[in-house]
């Protein structure tokens, strides 16, 4: 059975992670590097990068000559920033957490367990008694 003082806790938890959460998000992301990865650098191995018109053209033979954009890479949070400004990271981290959290609250909420009328969760439903027959 859950006591108030223990769902405050439990509330109070959630409140705290979320917050973190958002922190991380917020602040974090702006100390991201924008150099390539591993997976980037390992597909360019054996590639020059050079810059044509503002854009990076390969030469040579690696796999990354093969890549071409996502389907999704004009949506609004593509490449982990807002509509495309460098400088809108730490928000589109902020809308990735608010919008990890509802989609996970949701579903907590609607899996949660259910109480039936009169019967407390955790006990037994004694059936009918025998004085009552």
């Amino acid at each position: 059975m859950t006591t108030p003082h223990s769902r405050r806790g439990v509330t109070g938890f959630f409140v705290a992670f979320g917050f973190v959460a958002l922190l991380i998000a917020g602040l974090l992301s702006y100390l991201a590097s924008s150099n390539p990865d591993g997976l980037d650098s390992v597909t360019r191995s054996g590639c020059e990068v050079n810059e044509v018109d503002g854009a990076e053209q390969l030469s040579g033979t690696c796999i990354a000559q093969n890549a071409r954009d996502h389907d999704l890479a004009g949506s609004p949070l593509a490449d982990y920033t807002v509509g495309g400004a460098d400088g809108l990271t730490g928000l589109a981290g902020i809308i990735g957490v608010l919008v990890n959290l509802a989609l996970a609250g949701g579903l907590f909420w609607l899996l949660r367990p259910r109480q039936r009328r009169g019967v407390e969760l955790g006990r037994q439903d004694p059936g009918p008694r025998a004085d009552k027959i």
